[in-house]
């Protein structure tokens, strides 16, 4: 990614959302506009790509981003049932939620970079598809401004319940600066939260997982989209603690398909080892 390019990270889940729409039976993630807002070309290329014999690897990363995008939306229901009247959705992408949004009363701020936020308002406006009063576009970088200035200049209220997701984001991010962002989220109001996913540390991995990793991070290298954060578990728990998180859960991928795709009979489920989920309520 630069200053003036979108995030070539961002466009590669956009298409494998959009892929999980057209190709798994049943969908883990229902997402309508993941096809509209990527354009009838994109589209067209990944039913050409897609149309032969698929890699395993393609197929694992694609369930895993179907199941965080359910899993946070789902926990976004529990979060408004505490009392949650803000979503904050961090390196959005082309996220949707914000244009599928039912809740008259829940405001949406979509933080990202510049020119990925740029990108976007050009493929929902090609799209058709309306930008909602409820919704606020907040660029920034999160390792040049602090989260706390950029939302609340643009109308976040630190004193209500808020919950963030932060999906695709930490692995790319220096140490200080997803830990600010957690701290910032840990100080707010009882019941807030936080959904995200992080790289577990490379050495808690067997060598098939190792090689796997390896493979990942040389292509969002060449990117321009180097991997930085790897974590471990127990050293992120307390991280999150002392951040002020009272309620943790940390799923890996077993507990990721046992929640999303059991039962399957076409053999989609998430790569062992490489990616956890988690939970995180103040």
């Amino acid at each position: 990614m630069t200053a003036e390019a979108p995030s070539l990270t961002a466009q590669r889940v956009a298409v494998r959302r959009a892929a999980h729409q057209l190709f798994d039976d049943p969908r883990v993630f229902e997402d309508p506009l993941a096809l509209p807002i990527l354009g009838s070309d994109e589209v067209a290329k990944i039913k050409a790509k897609t149309a032969g014999i698929e890699p395993h690897a393609s197929r694992h990363i694609r369930a895993f981003m179907a199941a965080r995008a359910r899993f946070a939306e789902d926990t976004l229901i529990e979060a408004m049932e505490r009392g949650a009247t803000q979503y904050v959705v961090l390196g959005a992408g082309l996220d949707t939620y914000a244009y599928r949004n039912a809740h008259s009363h829940l405001r949406v701020f979509e933080v990202d970079h510049p020119a990925t936020q740029s990108w976007k308002r050009k493929q929902l406006d090609a799209a058709g598809i309306a930008i909602p009063p409820s919704l606020a576009f907040v660029p920034t970088d999160f390792e040049e401004r602090s989260l706390g200035e950029v939302l609340e200049s643009s109308g976040f209220q630190t004193s209500e319940v808020s919950f963030f997701s932060w999906l695709g984001v930490t692995p790319y991010l220096t140490a200080g600066a997803a830990v600010a962002t957690l701290a910032f989220i840990g100080s707010l109001p009882e019941g807030s939260g936080v959904v995200f996913d992080y790289a577990v540390e490379r050495s808690a991995l067997d060598p098939e997982q190792q090689l796997a990793m390896d493979a990942l991070a040389s292509r969002v290298a060449r990117a321009g989209e180097p991997s930085r954060l790897f974590l471990s578990p127990r050293a992120l728990e307390h991280l999150l603690r002392i951040a002020g998180f009272r309620e943790i859960e940390d799923f890996g991928p077993a507990e990721i398909d046992a929640r999303y795709f059991s039962g399957r009979t076409d053999g989609l489920q998430v790569a062992a080892g490489l990616a956890h989920l988690v939970n995180a309520r103040t």
